[in-house]
């Protein structure tokens, strides 16, 4: 494969890897497993795939075939991708949602990654021997409420790492780590499936077999099928997986050249991205979790932490089971796959941020490499800091879910009906090694800019409720209100009576919060629920403690607001610099 620059691809295979790598995330193996329990099981893959098709499939060869348009005029950054393809002034401070949303991303995906960086090394270091379920839970909560300086020694070790692969170039760096990235992922994903799926129920403490959870997430519950809540998850998972409406593939596909091959590129990367997640990532979180804690176990576990909850707070327990050599490889291999699907994501949202630099602004490379750095470290800050604050979630939700619906929304309608369909679907056909079959360019230009429109304003109650902070206002008024949380303990207390480990000592003041918590006899599933339930408790007991829990939740609105007032500092940010930009072309023009 030839380069446009000198900061190119050096080869075809290098380019596919460094764009499936963009698109395996650790979303692939901590969030789609999870989406498709919580929303009917075998029943979710028919709108997963009928998503892929209608709306996946086709915005990656947009989103290919834009990059590669823009990059014949030497662009590669979405402001000036979308300029190229229509001059009004609009589409520049559309694209710079493709720059907004890498660095936004970047700020909180980085400290994600760096989680698993270090979990890496406490499983080399075998830090979980010999723990409770409840010590393995308790050391992710003191993790991330930086009861050490570790975490930000990790996450800045991992900045680091990352900006120097960056600042090597795309050949150089992102493609050298995809090609030793991708084929570990795939290895280690291998071996963690295939040690799923043979768990036998009474070999190292399993009470069921592996194949369980495999047969209970697939099987479908048709009844949800035509939910809305079913579709508007599978349509988000495909956003969320395939990296797409973010800029990072149009910047890569700008550095292939005019004739190289646009369609098949876009469907092996496409593939190679549904195959891990549908394959290895259903066959590794679920099927161990069934297999050691049952499926109810299971699901209060998901209840409580989601994906995050399962990867972090519970497998490094379940692979201390299977021995002390083999829990230690099976935990690197565990978060050393999570590691290369963050890193080879975190490196693909660094390139347009770069490509923009050195494009507009005469960067070098290195240079513009360390500016991303530096920027994801200013931006990232908040996240790492105050975590617990709901300042991570507040940036996933702004600009890892809202920002990528509205920019390909926009983008679609600008290539199949401004740029126009017969162009587009010139642009993806030229150089293809496959013959796209004729009714993609339908669906480009109906079926999808239909479906993302139904997404997009589908989502909007939602929106509206996360910019009122109900969620937030919810938990003012349940501790506010002493009735409601007597309702909740009497709640909890008859799930806690059919919990054969419970006792009631455990709610017992004299029990410390580390003597239940080093208590090897306990599930975690007990043991989480005994800790909300010692908290309602000591909120319905305690006056000033019920108050400082509103007080906690009040701080999180204000947290939230102020990192929402930073993400639009940061685009209007971008917005001057293209604006600059533009001026700056004027005069040379």
């Amino acid at each position: 494969m030839s380069n446009t620059s000198s900061s190119g691809w050096g080869s075809r295979v290098g380019l596919i890897l460094a764009m499936a790598g963009n698109a395996v995330g650790l979303g692939n193996f901590l969030r789609f497993p999870v989406q498709a329990i919580e929303n009917g099981g075998g029943a979710f893959i028919i709108p997963y795939l009928v998503c892929f098709i209608f709306m996946g499939i086709p915005l990656l060869f947009v989103e290919w075939s834009v990059g590669r348009f823009g990059g014949k005029f030497g662009h590669h950054s979405t402001p000036f991708i979308l300029d190229s393809m229509d001059k009004r002034k609009l589409w520049k401070y559309i694209g710079v949602f493709g720059i907004f949303t890498n660095l936004a991303v970047a700020a909180y995906y980085c400290y994600l990654e760096s989680w698993t960086l270090s979990y890496v090394w406490h499983s080399v270091a075998d830090t979980f021997a010999g723990k409770s379920q409840g010590q393995v839970a308790g050391f992710f909560g003191n993790y991330v409420s930086l009861s050490t300086m570790e975490p930000i020694i990790f996450w800045v070790i991992c900045l680091l790492l990352n900006t120097w692969i960056l600042s090597k170039g795309l050949s150089g760096g992102v493609e050298k780590a995809a090609k030793i990235g991708m084929p570990l992922l795939l290895l280690f994903g291998a071996f963690l499936a295939y040690k799923a799926v043979t768990i036998h129920a009474g070999e190292h403490g399993a009470i069921n077999d592996g194949l369980l959870g495999l047969d209970y997430l697939w099987t479908p519950k048709f009844d949800t099928i035509w939910e809305p809540k079913v579709w508007l998850a599978a349509a988000g998972q495909i956003f969320f997986t395939l990296s797409i409406g973010m800029g990072s593939i149009q910047c890569y596909a700008s550095y292939v050249r005019s004739k190289d091959d646009i369609a098949l590129n876009a469907m092996s990367a496409g593939w190679m991205n549904g195959f891990v997640e549908v394959v290895l990532g259903s066959a590794i979180i679920i099927p161990i979790s069934v297999g050691y804690l049952g499926i109810d176990g299971l699901k209060d576990l998901l209840s409580d932490g989601g994906g995050l909850g399962l990867g972090f707070k519970t497998l490094p327990y379940l692979f201390e089971q299977w021995g002390s050599v083999l829990g230690v490889f099976a935990g690197v291999a565990w978060f050393g796959l999570l590691f290369f699907a963050g890193i080879t994501s975190s490196l693909a949202m660094g390139t347009p941020v770069m490509g923009f630099l050195q494009d507009e602004f005469g960067w070098k490379e290195k240079n513009a490499a360390w500016m991303f750095g530096a920027s994801v470290f200013l931006l990232g800050l908040p996240t790492v800091l105050f975590f617990n604050n709901g300042v991570f979630d507040e940036y996933d939700y702004w600009a890892g879910t809202v920002s990528l619906v509205l920019f390909a929304f926009v983008e679609i309608i600008l290539f199949a009906w401004i740029f126009g369909m017969d162009k587009g679907w010139k642009e993806i056909m030229q150089g293809s090694d496959i013959k796209v079959p004729i009714f993609f360019k339908f669906i480009i230009k109906y079926v999808t800019p239909i479906f993302l429109g139904w997404v997009f304003f589908s989502s909007i109650p939602g929106i509206a409720d996360t910019i009122s902070h109900k969620t937030s206002k919810e938990k003012i008024a349940f501790y506010e209100s002493k009735s409601m949380i007597s309702d909740k303990i009497e709640e909890n207390q008859k799930i806690l009576e059919n919990k054969k480990d419970f006792k009631p000592l455990f709610l017992k003041d004299t029990y410390s919060d580390k003597t239940l918590e080093a208590n090897k006899k306990i599930e975690i599933t007990t043991y989480l629920l005994v800790k909300k339930q010692r908290d309602l408790l000591k909120s319905i007991e305690d006056d000033s403690y019920r108050k400082a829990k509103i007080t906690e939740e009040e701080k999180t609105i204000l947290y939230k607001n102020i990192s929402r007032a930073l993400l639009v500092i940061l685009w209007l940010g971008i917005a001057y610099m293209v604006y600059l930009a533009s001026v700056k072309r004027r005069k040379l023009a």
